[in-house]
């Protein structure tokens, strides 16, 4: 046994016999089914905490032709799973044990001293290939020194296949953040060491961040990727689930509820089931769903449950500038939607431009995207919304956002969720006064045309994405309101609002055009509860004048 080149069982044990020990091993029968396959590259993105190493140490005393581990699984929940089909064959829960030889990599350990990419993959190289070269003494290794050339003799003279698990891989990327020519370099590395190489049985890679993009292509491309938005098979192994949980709090006498209040929230599916000869639809009348899963943070819960303290364990090991650092970025709407969301919001978000690095970001989704996989927020792969997922994280961005630079971003939204209430109450004084208040604070402030009132009506209402989906010029069949709020499922009681603007006319004029248009009946799910919502900004009101007030609001039920 080695450092690198089957490093035994050693680490796991320990995981083994600690005081706490949740049972994953079902997820290697998984990885079973992959072995010597088309889907034998795994990619498994989490955030800190999520038992990412402990995952990586299991495989390798698994795989491990000499860590002797037969003992260590027989007793654990592997033993008792069904063989797995793979092919024409099925392979039983030991069916693997033991094959293969195996190369750990933690690429932490390649970089504290050197001082760039180059630097660290000789150094790794080096490293593997004197083990290597003690354990096969037989294979001459006299030609150009490359992990991928030795591999490739080893493989020729023995027929002895590898499975390679490399920890942290993403460190590149979080270290030499800036450093794209050397992040390119690392990739091909990984490549060339991995792609089509019939010495590779299974590689499996963890980190927390999903491979690198460079524009809409990637050079890793022949893994799959099981991460934090969508963990597919992986699913009820990516952290603790509820009956884990549940069973923890049990053994130690623990308040389930507030284990969940604080480590819950990351809810995530599996794939869907094939269901290739239609009987559940048949017997249902419904196709096959993904299960979903409750994921809690593992070492908040272990933590909270071997001291009976609940808190916020996050912030034990990473300090609140992680998440400062990227909430306080100067992307449009960035800061409001933090807000929207430390409110217990939810937020739709596109995630298919977010490049996987910690640097490339063009706009507000990019960030939230990053956040997702770094456990700030949670992801509904249903609705792409991102949301806070439990108190524990909402107490992290309390920490982060109590800057005096936060002050002028929360109280804009402190007069949007007051607005909202006005209109609800129909209390048009009110809401003539608080859009006032929202459109000074609004970025355009010549307000010029209707557009530039439109912009600023939306950002007064900022705070209704918490209970609404927000149309903006929304086609009603005979015409366009400027604004159409429809209530979730989840605030049903809530009224619809229709909103039309008017620029230096009059707000009863906008609600009679409301009405004209026959506005309302386009809302037909929504009748006896909708709020039609006119309202008007008058620029040539002089500074003057007892009333001075830009605004007008008229609110009359449909």
């Amino acid at each position: 046994m080695g450092t690198y080149f089957n490093p035994g069982k050693q680490s796991y044990e320990m995981a083994v016999n600690s005081e706490i020990f949740v049972d994953k091993t079902e997820m290697i029968q998984y990885l079973n089914s992959v072995v010597n396959t088309q889907q034998r590259f795994v990619s498994v993105s989490r955030p800190r905490r999520f038992g990412k190493t402990m995952a990586a140490d299991m495989i390798c005393s698994y795989y491990s032709r000499e860590a002797n581990s037969r003992d260590l699984f027989s007793e654990r929940k592997i033993a008792k799973t069904a063989p797995v089909r793979t092919g024409n064959n099925e392979i039983p829960w030991d069916g693997m044990l033991g094959e293969f030889d195996v190369i750990r990599l933690v690429m932490t350990d390649f970089m504290d001293d050197c001082d760039s990419v180059q630097d660290m993959l000789n150094y790794l190289t080096e490293e593997v290939v004197e083990e290597l070269r003690d354990a096969f003494p037989d294979v001459n290794f006299e030609s150009k020194i490359t992990l991928r050339n030795v591999l490739n003799k080893i493989y020729g003279k023995t027929g002895r296949q590898f499975v390679i698990v490399i920890d942290e891989w993403d460190a590149v990327f979080r270290t030499w953040k800036k450093d794209s020519e050397g992040q390119k370099k690392y990739l091909d590395y990984l490549r060339n060491l991995l792609k089509d190489k019939p010495y590779i049985a299974l590689a499996y890679m963890t980190g927390i961040l999903p491979i690198k993009k460079y524009g809409r292509h990637s050079a890793l491309n022949m893994f799959d990727e099981y991460s934090m938005m969508n963990p597919m098979q992986l699913a009820p192994y990516t952290g603790f689930i509820t009956e884990e949980a549940l069973e923890l709090t049990r053994q130690y006498g623990r308040d389930f509820e507030s284990i969940k209040d604080w480590y819950d929230g990351y809810n995530v599916s599996d794939i869907v089931p094939p269901d290739p000869d239609h009987s559940s639809q048949k017997e249902t009348g419904k196709v096959p769903e993904a299960r979903r899963y409750d994921l809690y943070c593992p070492l908040s819960v272990v933590n909270a449950v071997r001291t009976g303290k609940i808190q916020n364990y996050w912030n034990k090991t990473e300090t609140y500038e992680a998440l400062a650092e990227y909430i306080r970025m100067d992307y449009d709407g960035l800061k409001e939607s933090v807000a929207l969301l430390m409110n217990g919001g939810k937020l739709h978000v596109d995630t298919s431009g977010y490049q996987n690095d910690m640097t490339t970001f063009t706009c507000r989704d990019d960030v939230l995207s990053l956040l997702v996989h770094l456990g700030y927020l949670g992801y509904d792969d249903e609705t792409s919304e991102v949301f806070i997922p439990n108190k524990e994280i909402l107490d992290e961005f309390r920490t982060s956002t109590r800057s005096s630079e936060w002050l002028d971003t929360f109280e804009s939204f402190r007069i949007s969720q007051e607005l909202l209430k006005a209109t609800w109450n129909k209390d048009t004084e009110k809401v003539a006064e608080l859009i006032e208040k929202a459109h000074n604070k609004a970025d355009n402030k010549t307000y010029n045309d209707e557009a530039a009132l439109s912009y600023a009506i939306r950002f007064a209402y900022y705070a209704a994405q918490k209970y609404y989906t927000i149309l903006p010029e929304a086609d009603t069949g005979k015409g366009y309101a400027d604004l159409i709020l429809l209530p979730s499922p989840e605030y049903a009681d809530k009224p619809a609002l229709v909103i039309e603007l008017k620029y230096n006319k009059d707000a009863s004029g906008a609600v009679e055009q409301i009405k004209l248009r026959d506005y309302p009946d386009r809302l037909e799910h929504y009748k006896g509860n909708i709020l039609l919502v006119g309202i008007n900004y008058d620029k040539d009101i002089p500074n003057t004048d007892p009333k001075y007030k830009h605004h007008s609001c008229i609110i009359e039920d449909a």
